[in-house]
This record gives C-alpha cells, structure tokens and sequence, in this order.
C-alpha cells in the first residue's frame, strides 16, 4: 500500500502519531498505514493501540506486517527490523 494515508513514526511523542492518524481518518481515509524502523517499532504498537482504544470506535487492526531491511550505513550494512500496523474503518 503506498499512498498518502501512511504515519511515519520516529522520534516524536506518541500523541502526536496518534493525531495524525485520527486527523487521516477524519479526512476520509478508509485505511492507514503506521509504518516504523528500528527502535520506533514499540512507538508504532503504542499509537495503534492508543489509537484503537481511546479515540476511533469503528476503527481496527486490518493487517500487522513485519520484516528486516537491510540498510547501508558507514560501517557495512545493517539488518533494521520494520513494522507496518494496517488500521481500517469497520464497514
């Protein structure tokens, strides 16, 4: 799935994952994609559930997708481990 209703998450609180992917979903997004590398994994699971649980009713877990990318850096090349948390309105 590449299109525009995909979160990025990195570095930044939680909350403010969380309000972007409510702010996709009150645009009309069907679907969002929360997408994250590395040590930002366990801030995606925190947005999907904070998510799920506190702010979208007719919101749930569609599709969870996990694999390793192999990225290079200026030592060799690095395994990082990806996450992608499919969230979909309930139809």
């Amino acid at each position: 799935m590449t299109n525009d209703n995909t979160v990025f998450v990195g570095n930044k609180p939680v909350m403010s994952y969380v309000l972007a992917v409510v702010t996709q979903f009150s645009n009309g997004a069907d679907e969002v994609a929360i997408k994250a590398r590395g040590k930002a994994i366990s801030r995606a699971v925190d947005t999907a559930e904070i998510t799920l649980n506190r702010f979208l009713d007719n919101v749930s877990k569609k599709e969870i997708i996990t694999s390793t990318e192999t990225i290079d850096t200026d030592t060799g090349k690095t395994n990082v481990s990806s996450i992608e948390i499919l969230l979909a309105q309930e139809k």
